[in-house]
């Protein structure tokens, strides 16, 4: 069980690790040990998460998302397999827990007095130059 707010828990059976090999510094041990994690998780088929988490949390991730709903990250910032599955980890409770904090409630606001003014004023000096570019057509 992995624990990411109070409410959200994840089951281990919900993520799938694959490990793989790493490009970067390790020399002839970098093409024979796969210390990469790519872990996997399904946010459509989730169980865990409440359907505005799940929402959020697509959104936030882009494009590490498919169309299938299932979310990828990569860790290969470590040498060892356990960091790195460690870090997989930890990001994938980070995104979790910033899509768990809902937004801020929006607080509609109206423009100034000022700034009703001036838009009026560009608009007024705007149409008095279009007008003076207009030929005079005597009648």
């Amino acid at each position: 069980m992995l624990r990411i707010t109070s409410r959200i828990s994840l089951d281990e059976d919900e993520i799938e690790e694959r490990f793989i090999r790493a490009s970067g510094p390790g020399g002839q041990n970098v093409n024979k040990v796969a210390s990469a994690v790519q872990l996997r998780f399904s946010i459509v088929d989730s169980p865990s998460l409440p359907e505005a988490v799940r929402e959020r949390l697509r959104r936030i991730a882009g494009t590490r998302v498919d169309k299938r709903g299932v979310l990828t990250i990569e860790a290969k910032r470590y040498r060892d397999q356990s960091r790195n599955r460690e870090d997989a980890l930890e990001r994938l409770a980070a995104l979790i827990r910033k899509a768990a904090e809902p937004p801020p409630p929006r607080r509609p606001t109206k423009p100034t007095a000022a700034s009703r003014r001036r838009r009026l004023d560009d608009k007024r000096k705007r149409g008095e130059t279009k007008k003076s570019r207009r030929p005079d057509i005597a009648e």
